[in-house]
């Protein structure tokens, strides 16, 4: 029988402390109708100090076990995409797997910025097709506040903080339910286009790179824009005909919050109706590799999901990378 890997649980978790686009305009030279305008955010949510971003993941990934039935102990493997983990070393999933008592599971961290989830869920699927795994926690989880210039006027508007997951599992009784198909892409030319320069083996932290604020996220803004609304709108339609489906047959596209502007673009150019786009980039902002299971946990909490919709989960950011996938909840 064919071994499915579906979504039996999601959950989310987004820090307490609210960060208005009020509060910004006391930091830098910016304003509330500015911000709306150009990104449709309004507030973002701020981790405190102390506050990691395994933390985040920890809390994300016990609700989403509990939506799945599913015990810490049945878990194999946990995949976290993320860039902002608690240390360079060890991978912040291990951290979690301790934290939430994965004791029986490996854990790595998966490295692909804002298209992390996705890519993260690809993997996922391929080690249950494989027969090699059951139970799969994936997550997204940033602490993205921690690397955001907050004297840079056009950056520190757009991040926010928070962690989402999902627990994927196998089944051999799900019919045409379970992932369907996924695409992965990458453009390592564009690496300068969204990045941190120092804190690698390539540009060690010094004095000197701390005085340039060099350990903070740069990002081309024009650029990243062109990017990231042809790359959504190319990775929905590829994804949506390698299933054999039309974009009548779509439930809801779960995208990237990266910027209003760009999903309505996209959303356009697919001749997608707005209902069938989920977004809250107005009250979370851009979280990265969060991004995308925060949206898709808010949606399935909402009831927006039943079983037999086809979802299309769809991320862009940084390497540069892109990731689409089309799964039947």
């Amino acid at each position: 029988m064919e071994i499915r890997a579906l979504i039996t649980g999601t959950g989310s978790y987004l820090p307490e402390k609210v960060l208005t686009n009020e509060d910004l305009e006391k930091l830098v030279d910016t304003s509330d109708e500015w911000i709306v305008k150009r990104t449709g955010i309004k507030t973002r949510r701020i981790a405190d100090d102390d506050e990691t971003t395994s933390d985040m993941a920890a809390r994300a990934a016990e609700q989403a076990l509990s939506n799945a039935g599913v015990d810490a102990k049945e878990v194999d493997l946990i995949i976290m995409g993320t860039f902002t983990g608690d240390r360079p070393l060890p991978a912040t999933a291990c951290i979690l797997q301790h934290k939430i008592g994965a004791v029986n599971a490996g854990a790595f961290d998966l490295a692909a910025a804002c298209s992390g989830f996705v890519y993260a869920m690809s993997c996922a699927w391929g080690f249950i097709k494989s027969g090699i795994y059951k139970t799969i926690l994936v997550l997204g989880a940033e602490k993205l506040t921690a690397f955001t210039d907050y004297t840079d006027r056009t950056s520190c508007i757009l991040f926010g903080d928070g962690a989402g997951a999902a627990v994927v599992q196998a089944d051999t009784s799900a019919g045409d339910r379970g992932i369907l198909s996924c695409h992965l892409g990458a453009d390592g030319s564009g690496a300068d286009l969204m990045t941190i320069y120092a804190g690698g083996s390539e540009l060690v932290t010094t004095e000197e790179t701390l005085a340039e604020r060099r350990q903070y996220m740069t990002i081309q803004g024009r650029e990243v824009f062109k990017f990231a609304a042809n790359k959504m709108k190319e990775e929905v339609a590829l994804t949506v005909e390698r299933c054999g489906l039309s974009m009548d047959d779509i439930k809801l596209v779960v995208p990237h919050q990266v910027n209003t502007r760009i999903l309505d673009f996209a959303a356009a150019k697919l001749r997608l109706p707005t209902e069938k786009m989920y977004t809250n980039i107005d009250r979370v902002a851009n979280t990265s590799a969060a991004s995308v299971p925060i949206a898709l946990d808010e949606a399935n909490a909402k009831g927006l999901l039943v079983p037999g919709d086809v979802v299309v989960l769809v991320g862009f950011g940084g390497g540069l990378t892109w990731a689409s996938m089309a799964l039947r909840w």
